[in-house]
């Protein structure tokens, strides 16, 4: 699997549920073989859809691979899935018709606010979402941008992602107080792509950058804005203070060399970069953008929570923090208590516990988190 957001949940889930005694299979859909960029338990069967796909390029290759995902899901015997993104969604609903097996399909945008998805995708989530048995969100603004888009679906639930377990007892902490460091990090991470909008972050930065000779600002990832961030970084001659040294393998490492965390987003599903930076101790600051950072900095009382395009509400923000040792620890510590005490895989898994529930019972009332 991939390095994103809803690989890592998905991977965070089937271990908790393997660890305490469940079946678990995880069938991974890429079109090829890859590896598992995030552990999993060996106590989960992986199943790769593409080992038992024949080499098929005709214009019936796309159905080949539902009926081959269908043999499979019912092959295996399961009592429940769960699937993740759009176009597995799409797939699953589907497979699945007339197999009598419950599923749950997980959206992991506010598609009202962001298509990300094409018109086509667009198109037959609004056909066949009513006839999957639930939909999962991940903040309950998602809920009606979702519903005015799909108004014949059944149940929709809320469900935060979690913490994986290794983050709620992980030994590594930011040092946001930094007094021996000569030079002190605001830290951010995910995809190098427009809704980001990182080139804003860079902006922001070159506000107080010359004021603050002793800080600097690395974004950690790839996409197809690079080149744009590069020429960004350029021309406000920033080359030695802003740094984008691509992907990590270590992200909650990379995360903790910061002292502050920074997010500007023009819309998210549920950050977990920001749920993740929060749990490593990092003071967070971050725009009130669609969905999750409200969720998580509880309206700003665990984080700075800037209201959308205010660049001078987040100069400040910055400031404060740049100035201050003792406010960003107190802030870090602050968040993250919150989330663990909120996020703990323990607690998500007793919500996906609850949903179960009402499937078994045919419960059709919305679960809230």
């Amino acid at each position: 699997m991939h390095a994103g957001g809803a690989e890592r949940v998905a991977s965070t889930l089937v271990n908790a549920w393997a660890a305490r005694g469940d079946e678990v299979t995880l069938l991974i859909t890429y079109s090829g073989r890859g590896e598992c960029v995030y552990p999993l338990d060996e106590r989960v069967r992986v199943v790769w859809l593409a080992d038992h796909l024949a080499r098929n390029h005709s214009i019936l290759a796309p159905l080949s691979r539902l009926i081959t995902l269908r043999r499979i899901i019912k092959k295996s015997g399961a009592n429940l899935a769960i699937s993740f993104l759009t176009n597995v969604n799409v797939a699953s609903i589907v497979a699945t018709r007339g197999l009598n097996l419950p599923l749950i399909v997980c959206e992991r945008t506010n598609p009202s606010i962001v298509n990300n998805v094409g018109w086509l995708l667009t198109k037959l989530r609004q056909l066949t979402y009513r006839f999957a048995t639930r939909v999962n969100v991940q903040a309950v603004p998602t809920v009606f941008g979702l519903r005015s888009m799909v108004p014949a679906m059944r149940c929709v639930d809320v469900i935060p992602n979690p913490l994986p377990a290794e983050l709620i007892n992980h030994s590594t902490f930011a040092d946001v107080v930094a007094s021996e460091l000569k030079i002190k990090q605001v830290v951010a991470m995910g995809r190098l792509s427009a809704d980001k909008q990182f080139d804003v972050l860079i902006e922001v930065f070159s506000r107080v950058a010359q004021a603050y000779p002793d800080w600097q600002l690395t974004i950690w990832g790839d996409g197809p804005e690079r080149l744009a961030l590069e020429a960004q970084v350029l021309q406000l001659g920033l080359q030695a203070r802003v740094k984008l040294p691509g992907r990590t393998k270590q992200a909650w490492q990379s995360l903790a060399s910061g002292q502050i965390f920074g997010m500007t987003s023009r819309v998210e599903g549920f950050p977990n970069v920001l749920l993740e930076a929060m749990a490593l101790g990092l003071p967070c600051i971050t725009y009130d953008c669609p969905s999750g950072p409200a969720e998580l900095t509880e309206s700003g009382i665990s984080g700075y929570l800037i209201g959308m395009n205010d660049k001078e509400g987040f100069v400040q923000a910055l400031k404060q923090l740049m100035d201050d040792a003792q406010s960003r620890s107190e802030l870090g510590q602050r968040g993250a208590e919150s989330v663990k005490r909120r996020y703990a895989i323990a607690k998500v898994i007793d919500d996906w516990d609850a949903v179960f529930d009402r499937i078994q019972r045919d419960d059709s009332s919305e679960y809230r988190s």
